[in-house]
């Protein structure tokens, strides 16, 4: 006797739904697996003596200062935050200023938090995090009669710190645009209280400088325009990837949700 068609029909249509289903099962557990916040390596393994010790000389404030009981400033905040991140205790270790990459090498410290400046020769000894902070040299004027870049200078007065960086860069900037008068200060708030009092038309001073005098005047309207890059990173010995990994995903949450900018702003 002929098979009936929904005989052969149904078992090949169940087949192919079964199929489906573990198709559909299966690109379901691709998008949760790829959904799920996997673990990464072990604290032991990111920190091996159980905390983050932070390499800080804290004697440029107000990045770090020691005083007789604690530490100030915001690389030790900033330290707090990113061990606060990783869910893992901290350590701060204060020494000079010289010593910080040697206790790098010698494991003296897991992370270098203090001021550093990348440098990019050390890039066979260090990982640096991304920049956390940008102490480059600033164009500062009155906002009501504004120069947005060193080009447009000529005819007019700079204030600078004399024998600084900054009489460098402005001595440089003479050679490459029309002339321009020239006036060094003493002090780089010196230079910017020159702008402030209409004795110069524009200052090159830090950025830092810059973001402290303000805070003494906060009600003057200032225009403020970046001329060269100075940045400050986090470093890591260079063996120590996972740890530079770690530390760096930390820091770029704190980037992103806006706590780095409010460290900033409380200490700057």
């Amino acid at each position: 006797m002929a098979a009936r068609p929904w005989r052969i029909i149904l078992p090949a249509l169940a087949l192919g739904v079964t199929l489906w289903l573990w198709a559909l099962a299966g690109v379901l557990f691709v998008l949760r697996w790829n959904a799920v916040e996997r673990p990464g390596p072990p604290l032991k393994e990111l920190f091996p003596y159980g905390e983050m010790r932070v390499g800080v000389d804290a004697s440029y404030p107000p990045f770090a200062v020691a005083t007789a009981d604690d530490l100030f400033g915001l690389d030790i905040d900033l330290g707090r935050a990113i061990a606060e991140r990783l869910s893992v205790p901290v350590r701060f270790v204060n020494m000079g200023y010289d010593g910080l990459y040697d206790s790098l090498k010698a494991d003296q410290v897991d992370v270098v938090i203090s001021a550093l400046v990348i440098d990019y020769s050390r890039a066979n000894d260090v990982l640096y995090t991304i920049p956390y902070y940008n102490a480059g040299f600033v164009l500062v004027s009155r906002a009501d009669t504004p120069l947005m870049a060193m080009n447009a200078l000529a005819g007019h007065s700079l204030a600078f710190e004399f024998g600084s960086d900054a009489d460098t860069l402005a001595r440089a900037w003479l050679r490459r645009i029309p002339p321009f008068e020239t006036r060094p200060y003493e002090l780089p708030a010196y230079a910017l209280d020159a702008v402030r009092l209409e004795q110069a038309d524009a200052a090159l001073v830090d950025a830092t400088a810059a973001r402290l005098y303000r805070r003494n005047f906060p009600d003057w309207n200032i225009q403020v325009q970046p001329v060269t890059d100075s940045l400050y990173a986090a470093a890591v010995r260079i063996d120590r990837g996972k740890t530079w990994e770690a530390i760096n995903y930390a820091l770029q949450t704190l980037a992103d949700d806006g706590t780095l900018a409010a460290l900033i702003e409380r200490w700057l």
